[in-house]
């Protein structure tokens, strides 16, 4: 259970555009470590392919509508996006178990590989800026990210938020 809010904690107009933008430049910076990841890969994928193989990795088994739900993408979308990774071979569709007509896809090991080189380069980032935030400022990011993600924090097929 967490805290209520602390009373004092009243931001100004200012204060609440100053967090706007860090997100917007951290983001631009998260984005260009994944675009240089992706220019060395040589695979002509773009960022909606190594998000998508970042979640399969952190919650395999997801399926199409999952996926569109947490990337906001469009179910045709990510449906794209997931017989892309396969093109590739670094995806595969399986049945689903309960469902055989629901799709799951899961990572292959050369797509684990793909994923793997360019999440090293975000978690540099973040090993660094978490270094500079401190202890306490690791949990503080995490709770405001957490807040800010809303449901997509949770996994409506169980995997791991």
């Amino acid at each position: 259970m967490s805290a209520p809010p602390d009373p004092r904690l009243i931001l100004r107009e200012d204060e609440l555009d100053a967090g706007v933008e860090l997100l917007l430049l951290a983001e631009a910076s998260l984005w260009a470590a994944v675009d240089q990841g992706l220019e060395a890969e040589g695979l002509g994928l773009g960022r909606s392919h190594w998000r998508a193989a970042f979640l399969l990795r952190r919650r395999p088994g997801i399926g199409v509508q999952e996926l569109a739900h947490l990337t906001s993408l469009s179910k045709q979308a990510a449906s794209r996006i997931l017989v892309d990774l396969s093109a590739k071979g670094l995806a595969e569709k399986q049945a689903g178990d309960i469902d055989g007509r629901r799709r799951s896809a899961a990572l292959t090991p050369r797509g684990e590989a793909f994923e793997a080189a360019i999440s090293e380069r975000l978690r540099s980032l973040l090993v660094r800026a978490y270094r500079t935030g401190g202890l306490d400022g690791v949990a503080g990011a995490r709770a405001i990210l957490s807040a800010m993600a809303g449901g997509r924090t949770k996994s409506p097929g169980g995997g791991r938020p």
